[in-house]
């Protein structure tokens, strides 16, 4: 069965053509691999300030990495797959609590005592998030669908988080068609409040972690 690719550019009458990009599978587990090395950052003692700064760089990281799941990932799992549709709810639902979760954070500092807790409990849940991803959802996707949708919607994904929130909005909606209209529209506004406030939203944008003695 096809995944529900939006219209594209036809890839002519080569069998063996190939679209240039990344695998939508092979991006996504990238980015889980770069969340859970923030992740450990967050919960080990690097200080606050530090801290901090790793908070607010895994928050934007996870709320974009939802918005191409969510735009792409979970639709092509119910489309492809004889049980995608309940998957994809119990991952959907997953994402809302993890939503919460990057919610809460957002609102406290590390000195405050439910830094730490908040924190594993992050950790807990995006570890889980990725886990499901890597031994359920990538291998039954591999499986069915072809190399070049996966690639093209690989694509799509990268497309989507460039547009998406740095912020968790747990309210919004998270299926298509509304995740891809309502989406775009909090990223600009959630771009201009990083840029007022210099909030760092990228590992690029982490200063240098200094040496411990």
């Amino acid at each position: 069965m096809s995944a529900p690719l939006p219209p594209l550019p036809p890839t002519g009458e080569d069998e063996n053509y190939r679209p240039g990009g990344q695998s939508m599978l092979e991006l996504l587990a990238e980015e889980h691999d770069q969340i859970a090395a923030l992740c450990a950052e967050l919960t080990d003692d690097t200080g606050p300030e530090r801290r901090s700064q790793v908070a607010e760089v895994l928050t934007a990281t996870v709320a974009r990495h939802l918005s191409g799941e969510e735009q792409y990932l979970y639709p092509t799992v119910r489309s492809v797959l004889p049980d995608g549709g309940a998957l994809a709810d119990r991952e959907l639902e997953a994402d809302t609590e993890l939503r919460r979760t990057l919610a809460e954070l957002s609102d406290v500092t590390p000195a405050d005592t439910r830094f730490d807790q908040l924190a594993d409990d992050l950790a807990h849940r995006l570890r889980r998030h990725a886990e499901t991803a890597r031994t359920v959802i990538f291998p039954a996707l591999r499986e069915s669908t072809s190399e070049t949708d996966l690639i093209r919607l690989g694509n799509r994904v990268e497309i989507a988080e460039e547009a998406a929130p740095t912020r968790p909005h747990p309210g919004t909606p998270d299926t298509p068609p509304w995740n891809k209209v309502v989406e775009p529209a909090l990223g600009v506004v959630d771009k201009v409040r990083d840029v007022v406030t210099g909030r760092p939203t990228y590992v690029e944008d982490l200063p240098e972690e200094p040496a411990r003695g």
